[in-house]
Order: structure tokens, then sequence, then C-alpha cells
């Protein structure tokens, strides 16, 4: 009896063991799973807009079928493929056809920007694993991919349908649509790969070998028009089986001869209805971070399981063969609940994937929205930190918002006051994209972020290339950019030269040294403009890749202390210093026009020229350093 009692004792003990283990060991999962990955914070982002990377196919090239219903119907009988090559600005042979037509809310197709979302170049995944010696040469360590789910748009944020990549990013578009037409989208057992699929798969093993890591863009807030579930309620009305996945604020009456039916489409885009959630909040005057959830859980669960089916893409349980996480489009108007619901999903099946969150506007064009609700651990591990880049940009242009050293430091030191240090060293600092003009644009021009940024708004708006001045500005900022807390995003083309203006002019085709382009001759407004050479600049293209090599060779830059050096203010400096365990890094940056004097603090400490945005500095006998105008230097000590 004894004996057993000792073995009974012992079961319970070991069960108890074993059961508080397994707490802990779930209780310090949880915790390691509020942080970011810690490969966030050694990254170089490059972003890539697949339809205007590379086309590497032109046998998948788009057709009017493929694109239909993305703008407007129907195409001009002679639409076809825009030449690479072509001047931006110069109209297609079918432009004229267009003024005759008009957009999903009504509008008349009759500026260059509306004719120009009829555009396409053929841009493929073809194009981009062609290229994959190109970035590995740049030295970037991470893909951020905009959308490739299947739609008809350029920019697929108008889905189709999410589960599968774009039909004419893959080789063989009809086959894909004979597959994904013979699936239940709702009934994931039937899902298959399409070949569109399975080269994105390629891909993904491709940039893995390479060392490098992806992430996807999805857009969870809206699906496009022809997204089969929508296609479904605007056939079938309140029968549908999805309609409780949107905003539908009145259903047709089949009794009357007008068609009632309503809905919210994002932003007022009637190609773009959104998906419902358990409060209705009007975004469009100011966006805040709310609470709720997504209202349907079929819709809920369709969009967990096209995350899985990306992260995991052979189910074995093993991650290694999926994307490394997500860029979540327009997050702040979706409830804070269905985050916190999507980590859980992403963190459990691979707890090193990485998820970023575009918090940008609270009140358009003024007001960045606090992304301090979404960065405590629960939800994403960063933001696109546009905050960061405004504040910068104000520093190095002469804009109407320009600031000096001492407010760029109060602006930084403000924005990161609410934020964890590790969700600090993850954040993808956003230097341009496919929402913003491009850096040298951006830095051309002496208007406020983004507002009226293109000559649609602004006729004065400069769209030609710009100046030495410019690319001065650039390197400048640059040099900040790639020494400071977060991790350095490239839109890819900034650094082979590229410029253009706000949507759309920040979507030119890129471009590659081995092409020829037609002089960028013609104004969208018909004013007078320089005629400007395209070409690929070399130079620059050779400084960011010094700017990569100097992020990765240094610890200091990827998750070093930052401290502001801010007696420096008053002499027109912008002092700050990096570091970690024995690296010691001094970034010292003049926005003036002038020359600036830097004395260091100690007289002993031996200086070495790591980088500089211009000339290599002057270091007199006394010890002080002459700081050239507008131009940036990093010091190792």
């Amino acid at each position: 009896m004894k004996k057993f009692n000792r073995i009974l004792f012992k079961t319970l003990f070991m069960g108890l063991f074993f059961a508080q283990f397994s707490a802990c060991q779930e209780a310090e999962l949880e915790i390691k799973n509020t942080l970011p990955p810690a490969w966030a914070e050694e990254v170089i982002w490059y972003q890539i807009f697949v339809e205007r990377f590379h086309n590497g196919d032109t046998s998948n090239d788009p057709r009017p079928v493929d694109i239909a219903g993305a703008y407007a119907n129907p195409l001009p009988a002679n639409w076809m493929i825009t030449p690479w090559g072509q001047d931006w600005y110069a109209d297609d042979n079918y432009f004229p056809a267009l003024d005759s037509v008009k957009d999903w809310n009504g509008n008349p197709i009759n500026t260059f920007d509306a004719k120009l979302q009829f555009r396409r170049y053929g841009g493929d995944l073809a194009g981009v694993l062609q290229k994959l010696d190109y970035l590995d040469s740049l030295g970037v360590t991470a893909l951020y991919f905009n959308p490739i789910n299947d739609a008809p748009s350029l920019h697929k944020y108008d889905a189709r349908n999410w589960r599968h990549i774009d039909i004419n990013f893959g080789p063989s578009p009809d086959a894909d649509k004979e597959i994904i037409a013979q699936e239940d989208p709702a009934d994931p057992n039937t899902w298959r790969f399409t070949s569109a699929d399975s080269l994105f798969l390629k891909l993904i093993d491709a940039v893995h070998q390479r060392g490098m890591r992806l992430i996807i863009d999805y857009s969870w807030n809206h699906t496009g028009n022809e997204f089969w579930a929508w296609q479904d309620v605007l056939e079938k009305q309140e029968a549908s089986a999805y309609r409780d996945w949107y905003w539908v604020k009145n259903w047709d009456n089949p009794t009357t001869d007008s068609n009632e039916f309503d809905y919210r489409g994002w932003f007022g885009v009637a190609t773009l209805p959104e998906i419902k959630e358990t409060q209705a909040l009007d975004h469009t005057a100011d966006i805040q971070a709310f609470e709720g959830n997504v209202y349907s859980e079929a819709v809920k669960d369709h969009i967990f399981t096209v995350t899985k089916r990306w992260l995991d893409p052979n189910g074995d349980g093993n991650p290694e063969d999926g994307v490394d996480g997500f860029r979540l489009d327009v997050a702040a108007e979706i409830p804070l609940g269905f985050w916190r619901d999507y980590r859980k999903v992403v963190k459990e099946l691979n707890p090193q994937a990485y998820l970023i969150g575009e918090v940008w506007w609270k009140k358009f064009p003024h007001d960045l929205l606090n992304p301090a609700p979404y960065l405590k651990g629960d939800i994403f591990d960063a933001v696109m930190n546009y905050r960061w880049y405004r504040a910068a940009r104000s520093y190095f242009n002469p804009a109407p918002d320009s600031s000096g050293s001492k407010d760029l430091t109060d602006s930084l030191i403000s924005f990161s006051r609410n934020l964890r240090y590790g969700s600090s060293l993850a954040l993808m600092n956003v230097s341009s994209s496919h929402d913003v003009p491009r850096l040298s644009t951006s830095l051309y021009n002496n208007t406020l972020y983004k507002f009226d940024a293109k000559v649609s708004q602004n006729s004065q708006y400069k769209i030609n290339k710009p100046d030495a001045y410019t690319r001065q500005k650039q390197k400048a900022l640059l040099l900040h950019q790639f020494t400071y807390v977060g991790a350095p995003q490239i839109y890819g083309g900034d650094e082979m030269g590229m410029w253009g203006a706000d949507d759309p002019d920040n979507r030119k085709p890129l471009i590659w040294p081995e092409l020829n382009f037609e002089k960028e001759a013609k104004h969208p407004l018909d004013l007078p403009r320089p005629g400007d050479v395209v070409v690929f600049d070399s130079t620059l293209f050779n400084y960011y890749r010094d700017l990569i090599s100097m992020r990765r060779r240094y610890q200091a830059l990827q998750k070093g202390k930052l401290e502001f050096l801010r007696d420096f203010e008053k002499q027109g400096l912008l002092v700050y210093e990096r570091t970690w365990e024995e690296e010691h890094l001094l970034c010292i940056f003049n926005n003036t026009a002038q020359p600036k004097v830097w004395w260091p603090s100690s007289a002993q400490a031996e200086y070495k020229v790591i980088m500089t945005s211009a000339v290599i500095p002057e270091k007199r006998e006394d010890d002080a350093w002459i700081i050239a105008p507008l131009s940036g230097l990093v010091l190792f000590y």
C-alpha cells in the first residue's frame, strides 16, 4: 500500500510539475511572441511593385479580358500593353477613345491621371526571379511586395480572390483561370496551386536560398468589385451566403424599377466594397484606433485560411517554405480585436513572422496617427514609419514645414517616447513608396508632405528630373535614414535615379540599365518643361550600395542605442551617437547652405571617417572638423 501511495504521489507530482512547466513554457512563448522577430531590426527593405518591376515573360502579358472590371468597361478596341521605354507622359494610342468612357463612379475619364489607370506594362514574377542577382548586388536583405493576389488592377488592392497569385504574374493565365473556376472558393479543401502560385513558391525558395526575407501585402479591409463573394452578393442580394461579409446600406427591392442597392466602398470608391465590422465608423474625416472585430466569422476564417496558406504552403507545420510575414494595408481602419486574433494565428504558425501595419493618417494632410496602440506586443511588430520621413524631409528640405536640428530632434524623440525600443528598431523607415512622390521628387518640391504633390492638383509641381542640389539633399537624408533607429526601406527604382510625383507618377516602369527609354519630354498639362534623358544612374546606385554595406557591417546601426548630442544644435548641427558594445558611431548632419565647424567632445578620441554624403570633410590642426553644406558624416571612434 505504501509503495502504491509513493507511486501515486510521484505520478501526481510529475503531472503537476509538467503542467506547471508547460504553463511556464506557454507564458514564456506568449512573452516572446509580443516582441518583433530579431531579424526585423537587421534587414534592409526593398519594395517591389510587380507590375512595374520587370517584364520577364511577355507570353503572360495582360489582355483586356484579364483587366476587365478594374476601372471601367469596356476597354477601347485598340487597347494594348504600353512599351516599357515609352515617354511616361506620352499618350497611348487608345487614350482618345477613353474620353467618352466613364468610371465606376460615373466620372468621365478625360484626364491624364485617369487614363493612366488603364496602362499595363507586363511586370511579373519571372521578372523578379531574373533580377535577384541585381538585388543581391545591391545588398538588400528583405523584399516587401505590394499585393500580388489575383486582381484586375495594376496595383492589386482590388482582389478578385485572396487565395491565388495574380494570373498575369505567372506563366499560364488561361490554365490558371480554369483551375480557379473548378474550385469552391469557400471550401479550402478544393483549392489547388495554380502556375502563378507555384512560381511564387519557387520565388520564395530562391529568396530564402540567398538569405533574404520576403513579405507580401494584403488588404483585408476591402475586396475588389470582381471578388467572388461580392459577385454573389450582387447577384443574390439578401439571399447571398456572403451578405454579412460587406457593409451593405440598402438591398435592392425587386418589385421596383429602380435599383436601391447601396454599399460602402473604401473612401467612396465603388470598386472597393468594404468588409463589415462590428461597429460602423466613418474614416473619411478622422481615423482613430478602435476596438471591435470583423462582423462575419466566415470572412474572418477565410482570411485566416488564406494567411496560413502562404505562411506554410505545404501544410506540414514547418513555415520555412512560406512567406516571412505580411504588410497589412489601411490597418487603422480595421478593429483592434481582429488584429489581435490575426497575430495569434500568424505567430502560432510562425513565431518569427513579421507583421507590419500601414498606420498613417489621423487627418490628412497635417495629422499623422499615433501608432502606439498597435505596438504594445499584441497586434503588430512594426508600422510603416511615415512619421520619421515627414520629420526628416522637413529638416533636409526647405519646405513650408521646414525645421532645424532642434525641431527634428524634438519630433523624433516625441515619436518614440511611447514605443518599446524593440518596436522602434523593427519599424520600417519609409523614404518613398507607391503612395507618395519618389524621394528625389519629394525633395525637389517645396510643398507640404504629400499635399498637392502632382500636377493634377498643383500645376506648378515640378515633374522633371531633379537637379544636382536635390541630389545633394537626397544623399544627406539617405545617410540619416541608414544610421537612424529602424530598418531602412528603398522603394524599387529610387536607387536607379528615378523620379516621379504622387500616384500615378510614382509607378513608372523601372529603368533597367540594359533597356532604352525615350526622353521624357511631354507635360500632362501641355506646359513647357525640359526634356530629360531617362537612364540608370550608376553613381547613385553605388551610393546606395555603400549605405547598405555600412548598415550591414555595424551592429550599432542595427540594434545599438541612440543618443542625441543636443549641445551641437546651437551650431546648427544634428548630431547623434549609435553604440553597441565596443562600436561607437557618431553621425553629424548640416542642413544649412553654409559650412559648419564641429568640435569633438574629446580631443583624445581617434575618429575615422566611415561614410559621407558629400566631399571628405576637412579636419583642421586644432582637431575641428568642417562639415560641408547639406551633408552628412559618419565617424567611428
